[in-house]
């Protein structure tokens, strides 16, 4: 769960509910009257387990024909909000002495269950058909709605009911924010799948970033001490790369610069010419996605192989595992439709800088074979 800052429950009329607030102590109650308040807390609790359960594992049903999706949009959003409008409730609940009865206790909980239960269902119309990428998100966006509003119970309960804790803001705002996601979230496949080819090509942009940075600050820090009187050299290689490494390192650089423009080039034709209004179109966009996934874990692997004390077989074996990745993804966008001819010239000049940088990789590295 996000936290959240300097939060206050909307509509309540109390200035106490800011973080920090002190508002809400003092009244002690009696043991039975809180024991009976807190049950249909319990039973919430595991009512909302299950469905968290069933949302993480269940499949979509399918055949709900027609599926309109302008309309599963309008109605997943009313269901995030009327969620967040329940969250606020029960927090108020607990806002302050006197505590509230069982009985309001138990309409609450009920309320709160069957928004999350509207949640889950409106999430369960989304098919497969739709683009797997876009029901990823929108299932963990869903996830998260039901885990603020598990947190939230949870944090009622493990506090004094009759006070308020900053935890309780802070769950409450959680339930919020993650209720606000549904405005945020794509609303297609295409828009869905270049969600995803953005946040891989941030990841790799600071990868890339960050090893320049240590290629640039990275010489020998030792350079001015003496060799070791016994060893004969100093004693700290384990700090800096040698010539030898900086030749090899040079070529992963090289690979993972291609990486970025390849994620580049490929965001741009996705947005540029990708549709949604076919199976094969949706299908092709989710093959891309899942290829593209594998390109940051890649470069993170190399990039972490290429500090010292490098391991130069490790070195080429993490840049063919990159290379073979990026290979497959420039030959999945060249025979999909966000590849007209016109854009083909740039996917065969990565190819090719794909093969010349692995291949002074192989030069460089034979001998450790």
């Amino acid at each position: 769960m996000r936290r959240c800052r300097g939060l206050s429950l909307p509509g309540s009329g109390h200035d106490a509910l800011c973080v920090g607030g002190r508002q809400g102590r003092g009244v002690q109650l009696a043991a039975p009257a809180a024991m009976e308040v807190r049950e249909p807390l319990l039973v919430l609790r595991g009512a909302l387990r299950a469905v968290l359960a069933r949302v993480r594992e269940g499949e979509p049903g399918e055949g709900r024909e027609p599926f309109e999706l302008p309309l599963f949009w309008d109605a997943l959003g009313q269901t995030f909000k009327v969620t967040s409008q329940e969250a606020t409730k029960l927090s108020l609940a607990f806002l302050r002495p006197p505590l509230t009865s069982a009985e309001h206790c138990q309409k609450l909980s009920e309320d709160v269950q069957n928004a999350i239960l509207a949640v889950a269902t409106v999430y369960y119309w989304l098919p497969k058909g739709q683009g797997t990428t876009l029901r990823k998100m929108v299932r963990d966006a869903t996830t998260e709605v039901v885990q603020g509003m598990i947190q939230l119970t949870e944090t009622i309960l493990s506090a004094p009911l009759e006070s308020l804790s900053q935890e309780q803001l802070i769950s409450t705002g959680g339930v919020w924010e993650a209720c606000e996601q549904v405005s945020s979230l794509p609303r297609d496949n295409q828009a869905a799948v270049a969600s995803t080819l953005a946040a891989c090509l941030g990841v790799v942009k600071d990868a890339l970033e960050e090893m320049e940075h240590a290629l640039v600050e990275g010489q020998d820090p030792y350079s001015d001490i003496m060799e070791d009187e016994e060893l004969g050299f100093r004693g700290n290689r384990d700090t800096y790369w040698s010539e030898a490494d900086r030749k090899l390192l040079s070529s992963c650089m090289g690979l993972m610069k291609a990486s970025k423009a390849c994620l580049k080039k490929v965001l741009g034709v996705v947005k540029a010419y990708g549709k949604a209004d076919s199976p094969d179109q949706i299908a092709q966009l989710d093959d891309l996605a899942d290829i593209a996934n594998e390109i940051s874990p890649s470069v993170d692997e190399l990039a972490l192989s290429m500090y010292p004390p490098m391991n130069q077989l490790a070195v080429r074996l993490n840049a063919a595992k990159l290379a073979s990745v990026l290979k497959k993804v420039l030959e999945i966008t060249r025979t999909s439709h966000v590849c007209p001819p016109s854009e083909e010239g740039w996917v065969q000049f990565l190819t090719g800088a794909v093969d010349h940088n692995m291949n002074k990789i192989k030069n460089f590295t034979q001998g450790q074979l």
